[in-house]
């Protein structure tokens, strides 16, 4: 009984990350309004992309360091994404915004009017 259980659940794999999706992330960081003269990096997640970039600013890494920009998590239950920002000083990721789709996410990420991505 148990086994048949197990085996009617039906497991759905992560659609994030992929390749695809991460290249798109990249190409739409190239319009970001802070922090142009530096390289950001998209990593893959669990079910997203974290972006980090070298600290020119030397507000969070006196050094320059690489530093936790944004993380971008696809919530396939709710189909949207969710956009969150880092408290360096906590140490934690803390909910910014959530989208119905990527690129209205990456609009947000690259305007960063209040600075609370690209400190």
């Amino acid at each position: 009984m148990l086994s048949a259980t197990l085996s009617q659940v039906a497991v759905r794999p992560f659609a994030h990350p992929n390749d695809l999706d991460r290249k798109r992330i990249e190409r739409a960081l190239k319009s970001r309004k802070r922090y142009r003269y530096v390289t950001p990096s998209v990593t893959t997640t669990i079910g997203g992309y974290r972006i980090e970039s070298p600290c020119c600013s030397r507000n969070i890494d006196r050094d320059g360091g690489i530093v936790d920009v944004a993380l971008l998590l696809h919530d396939a239950d709710a189909v949207r994404w969710q956009l969150f920002r880092k408290d360096h000083k906590k140490g934690l990721w803390q909910l910014d915004s959530t989208h119905d789709r990527l690129p209205t996410a990456l609009e947000r990420l690259n305007a960063d009017p209040e600075r609370m991505f690209w400190q």
